[in-house]
């Protein structure tokens, strides 16, 4: 597989989806990001690529951080304040997975991302439709 051209339409294909996005489909496109990752932090932590999996660990962090700063704590009162918690919960489990090399930890991570992106998406249907 030749994965600079990989990499190449990926960036291509991810510039497109941010150009015309509003701030709730830029949500969902960290989300398919961030679960994208995860899914390779996996497979690096089975395979025992201990470099990889830091890096796509690192990565995950990254942006949840950035999905954590994006929050607006003055006018998103509870919801934004209980996003920011799980937010950094997800961050913390995904230390220790790396460091205890736990999958059960990624599948905890994982499970809890897809609900919250479910929800997001929710949210843009509403959007959408309005």
């Amino acid at each position: 597989m030749d994965y600079e051209a990989y990499r190449s339409y990926h960036s291509v294909n991810l510039e497109a989806q941010t150009a015309t996005a509003s701030p709730v489909q830029l949500v969902l496109v960290l989300f398919d990001g961030l679960l994208e990752e995860l899914a390779r932090a996996r497979g690096h932590m089975e395979g025992q690529r201990f470099e990889q999996k830091g890096d796509s660990i690192g990565k995950c962090i990254n942006i949840l951080n950035g999905l954590s700063s994006a929050l607006d704590f003055e006018s998103g009162g509870e919801v934004v304040t209980d996003l920011a918690r799980l937010y950094d919960y997800c961050a913390f489990r995904l230390y220790q997975a790396s460091v205890e090399l736990d999958v059960a930890a990624l599948d905890e991570i994982i499970g809890l991302l897809g609900t919250l992106k479910g929800g997001w998406m929710g949210v843009r249907d509403q959007h959408e439709a309005a």
